[in-house]
């Protein structure tokens, strides 16, 4: 078979003899399989060793696989693990399994009126857990399709994930098992002894699992006086997710608190924690609030999800303007570019977004943050940890005696931050940071606030980004009609104006939950510093009159850069107001 298999590698992808035999002798050395070894040394791709597999074995390869639906049965009798590891998945469908073209000629594949059983396999010459499924499914008339790992883990996460039962399924069944699931916590003193059967942490997990299913940033976890709320919140609005029975509340509580390494015991003082969590090919990274209330403890889970790639900075929203104004800052030699806003309306994506754009070997990049939350290659970054004094200041001067040409500032937070800050853009640094403020004005004014001397500001800092989150219109459900007068006004036109544009509103869908909408966007306001900018920080710090001197220079505000969006089709003006509170 080995000698077939170097033929075929041989003829078709220029594989040397010498080659293939040192796969083979590193497969015996590292206890791989020869597939693991050939793609490992980059003998071959994993496309092109399953075309010689497809060739070798007579099975049809298909680099990506759609199907539809499919029996899940068999995620009862096969543990996910074995799947996994063997890269193997069995389909039982009424659907051909189809790859990226049609294949309807080929007689392994042919749609049927009866359900079909394949094996989907990645390496066929794995022959022992493959008789291993064939043997517990005990089906018959078998057919076998190679793809690809990724499609093949897709598949097994799609039947795992849609065989296990919904967070409000296990309420009800713990609501019938009332008692005897009580009994249970009571004689367990530590929930870690729990099994992963134990109703407790399943229900947990599910209530994670949807929340990422369904893209929320947040759980959270309310008690009240009779009740108990579990709420996740989608694109910046909270939606009700759960409400389990009273009694569940300490026992769920606690089990989250032991994931996050809380101390249990303590219900009277607030307390953080943070855990990882991967849910598929997700990897999620989920910080704990506990905080103590009149009814129990309300617990804040913040969701960030890991495996999500960075944006391009045109796609964040930046309208053609504020984009070209953008790339033109961030060639700065030095200065302080600051992006404000409230918690959760985006500013770290936007400066990882950033960072992303001018990352390059010839530059050396640091940031300091609470929490790290993206991976970037390249790029030295500090967790800040108060448990021993790692705070941003402390972190700051060391950063600054690491030679760098770009610092990113989590959060401005204090007065020594701050003026650490200042000195590192004008010794050199381009410095990057946010804000909590309400819009691009605002900010000078908080930094006079915390104790940095106007002049230093004016100075120092070269433009302030004020930022929020709209949620975008379903394109599958939206609707166009006609606004009323107030809206109209609102939106710079007047009734019976000829060029009235088309407005859309939201409806609602399966496809984004009956909200009418489906992702978020950025808003934006850029306020540049130029000279009678500057001047004027230095006789004033009042934001309505930096504010004022800003737009009388052509700056865009928030409102109107959403009222743009509005007016394109991307969002309604219910969601501008929402965010801009105008």
């Amino acid at each position: 078979m080995n000698k077939s298999l170097l033929h075929i590698l041989h003829q078709d992808f220029d594989v040397s003899e010498e080659d293939f035999k040192e796969a083979q002798q590193a497969c015996l050395e590292q206890n791989a399989t020869l597939a693991e070894i050939l793609i490992k040394k980059q003998v071959v791709t994993e496309i092109q060793l399953l075309e010689a597999y497809s060739k070798l074995y007579n099975i049809p390869f298909r680099p990506k696989l759609f199907v539809e639906t499919f029996d899940t049965d068999f995620t009862q009798h096969i543990s996910i693990q074995f799947l996994k590891k063997y890269l193997i998945v069995p389909v039982k469908s009424a659907q051909s399994v189809q790859g990226e073209t049609e294949m309807a000629d080929e007689s392994a594949l042919q749609q049927n009126d009866k359900e079909k059983a394949f094996i989907v396999i990645n390496d066929p010459s794995l022959f022992p857990p493959l008789d291993d499924v064939l043997k517990i499914l005990a089906w018959n008339d078998v057919d076998f399709v190679l793809s690809t790992r990724d499609s093949i883990l897709s598949l097994i996460n799609t039947a795992y994930d849609s065989s296990r039962d919904t967070a409000q399924q296990l309420v009800e069944d713990m609501e019938e098992n009332a008692n005897d699931i009580i009994s249970e916590i009571e004689e367990t003193s530590d929930l870690l002894d729990d099994t992963s059967d134990a109703p407790i942490i399943k229900l947990v997990n599910h209530i994670i699992s949807q929340s990422v299913k369904s893209g929320a940033s947040d759980i959270h976890i309310e008690p009240y006086q009779n009740s108990f709320k579990v709420r996740y919140r989608v694109d910046g609005v909270l939606y009700d997710l759960l409400t389990p029975p009273k009694w569940m509340q300490p026992s769920l509580i606690s089990r989250i608190k032991v994931m996050a390494k809380m101390n249990i015991a303590e219900k009277r003082l607030p307390q953080d924690g943070r855990f990882e969590v991967k849910i598929g090919d997700q990897s999620i990274d989920i910080r704990v609030s506990t905080i103590p209330i009149t009814h129990g403890e309300r617990l804040v889970l913040r969701l960030l999800n890991k495996s999500n790639t960075l944006f391009r900075l045109a796609d964040l929203g930046l309208n053609n303007e504020n984009l070209e104004i953008l790339n033109q800052l961030i060639t700065s030699s030095h200065g302080i570019i600051l992006v404000t806003g409230p918690t959760g309306s985006g500013k770290t994506t936007t400066l990882y977004s950033i960072l992303s754009k001018i990352n390059s070997s010839d530059i050396n990049i640091i940031t300091i943050e609470d929490p790290v939350e993206y991976q970037l290659k390249g790029i030295g970054q500090i967790q800040v940890n108060s448990k021993i004094d790692l705070t941003f200041a402390k972190g700051l001067r060391s950063i600054v005696r690491q030679d760098p040409d770009v610092i990113l500032i989590g959060e401005m937070r204090d007065q020594e931050t701050a003026d650490i800050g200042v000195q590192s853009a004008l010794t050199g640094h381009l410095v990057f940071s946010t804000l909590h403020t309400n819009d691009a004005a605002s900010a000078i004014t908080r930094l006079k606030d915390i104790g940095v001397e106007p002049f230093l500001i004016s100075s120092s800092v070269i433009a302030v980004i004020a930022q929020r989150l709209v949620r975008v219109l379903c394109k599958e459900c939206r609707e166009a009609y006609n606004p009323d007068e107030e809206t109209l006004e609102r939106l710079g036109f007047k009734v019976g104006q000829s060029d009235t544009p088309t407005i859309y509103r939201a409806k609602g869908c399966s496809k984004c939950f009956n909200s009418g909408y489906k992702g978020r966007i950025g808003i934006y306001e850029f306020m540049v510093l130029n000279e009678e900018l500057q001047n004027m920080i230095l006789k004033t710090h009042d934001s309505h009159q930096i504010k004022k001197e800003a737009n009388r220079q052509g700056m865009t505000s928030l409102y109107d850069d959403g009222i743009q969006k509005v007016l394109n089709g991307t969002t309604t003006i219910s969601e501008i107001l929402r965010v801009t509170q105008t």
